[in-house]
């Protein structure tokens, strides 16, 4: 399996393992399922409840068009509108266990998301996917031509890992958060800086850690009150961790 080294805007390099051609296929056949199964229901509902015979001998040619558009909009946007949604997956990802993700580690924009949706064109329609196809085997990140205009990735979410390889902190019982503001962040950002912290640590870089705190500092808008980097920023990790399972 591919390796997929990202380095994050903090210079920390962290290993993911590409998603394979496979799972990729794998993810867009069971895409193709449920746009498949909204056709399905679409084309009974209009033609045994709403009579859409009787409905379109009223309409012109261009009428009939502009319906036929509208509601096949759900198929046209899935991959965008899912993508979005679910922070880089689709149903189909979701359930073969791959997601979309930036190189340098952060989460995909909204632009990101779009540019991978307008190079499907290319990727996908032209050619019924040969071209998509090609380019994720000669690429060592199995990116396709959106991956690559766009800045991204497909990761497998199958290694498997223990809690210090996650944004996961033990929480006691009774702990008490100090700092709401790290609602603010997202799970790339807290997987983040945790490698980071981590990294520093074991290299005795304070230097970094003073870094790592004034970036969260400007990010959250949360100021440093307690006696040093160090428990700063576990006292973020672990906040974030408490208000994220209790939200």
């Amino acid at each position: 399996m591919t390796q997929l080294s990202i380095n994050t805007t903090q210079n920390v390099v962290i290993n993911f393992s590409a998603a394979s051609v496979g799972e990729r296929i794998g993810a867009y056949m069971l895409d193709l399922l449920v746009k498949i199964a909204y056709l399905v229901v679409l084309m009974l509902l209009l033609t045994y409840v709403f009579k859409i015979d009787k409905i379109f001998a009223g309409m012109d040619n261009w009428t009939i068009f502009a319906f036929i558009t509208v509601i096949t909009l759900p198929i046209t946007f899935y991959s965008l509108f899912f993508e979005l949604w679910m922070e880089g997956q689709t149903l189909g990802k979701r359930i073969v266990k791959i997601k979309v993700v930036k190189i340098d580690g952060y989460q995909a924009s909204f632009g990101d998301y779009l540019i991978r949706w307008f190079f499907r064109l290319i990727d996908i329609s032209i050619g019924m996917g040969i071209i998509g196809l090609i380019t994720m085997v000669v690429n060592k990140k199995t990116q396709r031509l959106g991956d690559i205009s766009a800045g991204t990735a497909v990761i497998t979410l199958k290694n498997k890992i223990t809690i210090d390889n996650t944004i996961l902190e033990e929480l006691g019982e009774e702990y008490q958060p100090t700092y709401p503001l790290v609602i603010k962040l997202s799970d790339n950002d807290a997987r983040i800086i945790k490698e980071t912290f981590q990294n520093a640590l074991k290299s005795g870089d304070y230097v970094v850690l003073n870094k790592l705190t004034a970036k969260i500092e400007q990010v959250t808008g949360i100021k440093n009150n307690l006696n040093g980097t160090r428990e700063f920023i576990q006292t973020i990790l672990k906040d974030y961790n408490y208000y994220t399972q209790h939200m």
